[in-house]
């Protein structure tokens, strides 16, 4: 979706209703933005959801994809935990 935005006096510009919609969001969420050069890139920032072991595999259940240092940290988690079971010493 393209389209022109105008900054307000106070620095404030609207998020037209059809694109909140489509990213869902809502009143009080948080944005990251990036600038590279004349580009800004805004993005939603999303509370990580829940994950389940489900048949000895984690499923991640919100819909959107974790940041490579979220699984990247998950993974070391499970890891440690794995090893630590392994040896005896874990749950």
């Amino acid at each position: 979706m393209n389209t022109r935005l105008v900054i307000e006096k106070a620095g404030r510009m609207v998020i037209p209703k059809s694109l909140r919609q489509n990213l869902r969001l809502e009143p009080g969420d948080s944005l990251e933005m990036e600038s590279v050069g004349e580009q800004i890139t805004l993005r939603p920032v999303r509370v990580m959801g829940a994950m389940t072991r489900e048949h000895g595999v984690w499923v991640f259940h919100s819909g959107q994809p974790l940041p490579a240092s979220a699984t990247d940290e998950m993974l070391r988690q499970i890891r440690e935990e794995r090893d630590l079971a392994n040896l005896g010493k874990g749950e």
